[in-house]
């Protein structure tokens, strides 16, 4: 497929924005770029997707999400409202994880698909929990993604806080699914071992974790310093700070994400540098649960791996962007914090080094030859010049999910003219309303 006459913006190390350009994409990958003019010459008969003129950038990746929480959105959550970060977990995702079946697991994943090509977001990491919904949750959400045609990696959240049992179970979902993944790393699909966070894992459990992850080779996705909550907790049970505890446990390494680090102090960013941990950020999240801004360029600046996610909320990652270009401002009150140029290094190049530790041969986040042809089109026509230096504001400042009129991932066109083509969105939408209403009523029951 040659994708034509469109604005290319590349990304990349060495960003470019090629006017009235094209891309060759062949089983998958970029395989040519350049001026329509040339690759039109160059590659005659070949089937053609005319951008029209449309900005054409790498689509958007997610490096921590919760498909499992879609059927919060509008929920009431019964008694009051809750004061502080412990109290959210309590009374509305401890409550509503705990009443999923493995139909609510399919829905919930299916409609966070949807919004996801809907937004232009084909990559996702994702931690999945549902306490009474263990066995076989993970292949749940594996189909849906592979109906999709997106891509995800996938893991299943281990805690204490529902008993050996149960944790036992998400060990052993965490590791069956992931043997089921190793041989195929070419797949839409890849996997991870899920933990909770410090403050709902013993030492015991932690280490039963390291051993069978570190048999397959696996690393782990933990919520880490996300309140205060957890640092309190794990400087009165065991002497020592969230990340301190963690990388003595030897849950931190390169294949590692731990989410949030929200409170993390000098030392424990040092740690996170050595271990090559990866840290991922969300910013929409960290403002809802009213937890604080993360020390984003503080860890930067000491080497610590940075990636942008959406911790459940929408797939629209532009509405991401502008809420990390913006909370940091305001947290610091300095309008130079967080600069454009750093938050669309986050969002397309780290979050595309991230998947890489998933996928080793994947290249997304850019636009050039042997990337993945993941793309979205955008119906932007800039009022002010464009150029490739400026790009970022233009992002921040002008672009909106809504501008998406096109989909593609690893070359195949998910949503064209804004017609999504491999979910029927319509039925999707009917049945998960009509489960989301169950679910409600067995949480407030």
């Amino acid at each position: 497929m040659l994708i034509a006459h469109a604005c290319l913006a590349t990304l990349g190390d060495d960003p470019q924005l090629v006017r009235d350009g094209a891309l060759l994409v062949t089983d998958g990958f970029i395989t040519d770029l350049g001026a329509t003019a040339e690759l039109t010459a160059r590659y005659p008969g070949v089937e053609c997707l005319d951008a029209a003129g449309q900005m054409v950038l790498p689509s958007a990746i997610c490096a921590h999400t919760h498909f499992y929480g879609a059927f919060a959105r509008g929920m009431a959550v019964p008694g009051a409202p809750p004061a502080d970060f412990p109290q959210i977990l309590e009374n509305l995702w401890w409550r509503l994880d705990k009443v999923l079946t493995l139909e609510d697991v399919r829905y919930s994943a299916l409609v966070c698909l949807v919004d996801a090509i809907r937004h232009g977001t084909t990559t996702l990491i994702d931690h999945h929990a549902s306490p009474n919904a263990i066995a076989g949750s993970l292949d749940i959400i594996a189909e849906a993604v592979q109906e999709a045609r997106l891509r995800a990696c996938l893991c299943y959240e281990v805690t204490d806080r529902d008993g050996p049992e149960r944790a036992r179970a998400g060990i052993a979902e965490n590791v069956r699914f992931a043997k089921s993944q190793i041989s195929n790393l070419k797949s839409q699909i890849a996997a991870s071992f899920g933990l909770h966070a410090s403050l709902t894992l013993s030492d015991e459990t932690l280490a039963d974790c390291v051993v069978t992850a570190s048999e397959l080779g696996l690393g782990f996705h933990i919520h880490a310093a996300e309140g205060l909550a957890d640092q309190e907790d794990s400087l009165r049970k065991y002497g020592k700070r969230v990340i301190h505890r963690l990388r003595d446990a030897g849950i931190l390494g390169p294949r590692s994400v731990a989410a949030h680090c929200v409170h993390v102090d000098e030392g424990e960013i040092e740690v996170l540098a050595e271990t090559g941990a990866w840290v991922t950020h969300q910013p929409r999240s960290n403002m809802n649960n009213g937890v604080g801004a993360a020390p984003v360029e503080a860890m930067l600046r000491s080497g610590v791996n940075v990636a942008l996610g959406n911790d459940g909320f929408s797939n629209q990652m532009f509405a991401e962007m502008k809420a990390a270009y913006l909370v940091h401002k305001l947290a610091q009150r300095d309008p130079r914090a967080m600069p454009g140029g750093t938050v669309v290094r986050l969002a397309y190049a780290n979050n595309g080094r991230l998947a890489r530790v998933f996928w080793p041969e994947l290249v997304v986040g850019e636009l050039r030859k042997g990337a993945m042809a993941d793309l979205v089109f955008l119906d932007y026509h800039p009022t002010t010049p464009l150029a490739a230096e400026n790009l970022p504001w233009h992002l921040l400042f002008g672009v909106e999910a809504s501008m998406i009129t096109t989909t593609v991932c690893a070359g195949q066109v998910l949503m064209r003219d804004r017609k999504l083509l491999t979910l029927d969105e319509e039925a999707i939408t009917a049945r998960s309303r009509e489960l989301a209403a169950r679910v409600w009523k067995r949480v407030s029951g």
